[in-house]
């Protein structure tokens, strides 16, 4: 596969189906990283704490 940006010169401004090309894939990754997150850190770690009922927590005396 042919680098796109290597055909750009400097004078030129980039096409805008590139530009909508590169938006939407940042997009998905972002996407991506939320869910992964959502799923792999913050869920298991909700069930963990009800399920030890957040006695995992530093209480103060």
């Amino acid at each position: 596969m042919e680098n796109p940006f290597k055909k750009i010169l400097h004078n030129e401004e980039v096409p805008q189906i590139l530009k909508e090309k590169v938006l939407n894939d940042i997009g998905m990754i972002k996407l991506t990283i939320d869910l992964a997150d959502l799923f792999v850190v913050k869920y298991p770690s909700t069930i963990g704490d009800l399920l030890t009922g957040g006695s995992s927590e530093k209480k103060d005396n």
